[in-house]
């Protein structure tokens, strides 16, 4: 049995660090195998030693993000135990990076884990950002948020938010109302992180102004965008002409981020995914930068990387089948 001491200066990180109900030192106990007790101002930390090791890094870990004032809950937890136990904790002072943008509420927008912050530096340092990986990495989410903070800051004059209507087993036609009302369903997540940054009364106003358009990809075709930031959402069910066509409406004084799942496309099994295709062509091209997010990523409940986890060993135990064949 082994125990060590760490000291908490302040009592307000000590509140972080422990979170409601105490809930983050026990996922630390009940993840790491080790028993945590607050004495004073000390922690005092048991267990097999290197139990005890990772338990002591993963609290200076979550100290550090406390004292940058990053308010500490399950998902930091867990997403900086794994960073202990694969010996990556010298990059945990990483994730307290800069705002990238505030909500309409007032909530500071972060990168949450390396991949973001990965993520979120190309967005700012590129002028066209891929951005593939797992539902719930906050691809989409974390684009808006950099567009907003553009376009608050003057550095582009539009925002425009596009999406292919492709149909994951249901018919457009089988919707009621004209064209727009058939497609504002692909383009709600888009809505709805417009929303949370803006609220609903400035997006209105700009959008009657002109300066946030939301369209889905067809209304692209013959344009060419300056001085605009543009995402492309859910990339992967782009056909290769949609997303060559969509590439080149690139105008002067602007920035391009493209988002996608590869593992969700909806395209008949015949077509080429016009995201994979631009994965391949545009590697290494300068001025375009590739990010891969995978299920470490995942910000959502817990049980979503999970379930991101289980369909990628399925898919593995597949391909290794068809590979014996």
């Amino acid at each position: 049995m082994t125990e060590q001491s760490i000291s908490i200066e302040r009592m307000e990180e000590a509140v972080n660090l422990f979170g409601l109900f105490d809930e983050n030192i026990r996922l630390i106990e009940q993840e790491l195998d080790v028993a945590v007790v607050n004495r004073e101002s000390n922690l005092k930390i048991s267990g097999e030693g290197e139990n005890v090791m990772l338990a002591v890094k993963a609290i200076q870990g979550l100290l550090t993000l406390s004292a940058k004032g990053e308010a500490i809950g399950q998902q930091n937890v867990r997403y900086i135990i794994e960073l202990v136990r694969s010996g990556n904790e010298g990059k945990i002072a990483q994730l307290a990076g800069d705002v990238v943008c505030v909500t309409a509420k007032g909530k500071p927008i972060k990168a949450k884990t390396i991949g973001q912050q990965k993520y979120v530096d190309a967005v700012k340092n590129n002028t066209i950002t891929i951005g593939v990986g797992p539902a719930g990495t906050g691809k989409t989410y974390l684009a808006v948020a950099a567009a907003v903070a553009a376009f608050r800051e003057k550095q582009i004059n539009r925002i425009i938010l596009t999406r292919p209507a492709v149909e994951a087993g249901e018919r457009l036609g089988f919707l009621p109302g004209d064209l727009q009302s058939k497609v504002d369903p692909y383009l709600r997540p888009l809505y709805d992180a417009l929303f949370d940054m803006l609220g609903a009364e400035t997006y209105q106003k700009y959008l009657e102004r002109g300066n946030i358009e939301v369209a889905p990809l067809a209304y692209m075709r013959g344009r060419t965008l300056d001085d605009s930031f543009i995402i492309l959402d859910e990339a992967q069910n782009t056909s290769r002409e949609q997303m060559k066509m969509f590439l080149t409406r690139l105008g002067f004084g602007s920035k391009i981020v493209i988002t996608g799942d590869a593992t969700q496309i909806d395209l008949p099994a015949d077509k080429v995914s016009g995201l994979k295709e631009a994965m391949r062509v545009l590697k290494g091209v300068e001025d375009i930068s590739i990010c891969q997010l995978t299920g470490a990523d995942v910000v959502r409940h817990v049980i979503v990387q999970r379930i991101i986890k289980a369909y990628e060993d399925d898919e593995k135990r597949r391909t290794a089948k068809r590979e014996k064949r």
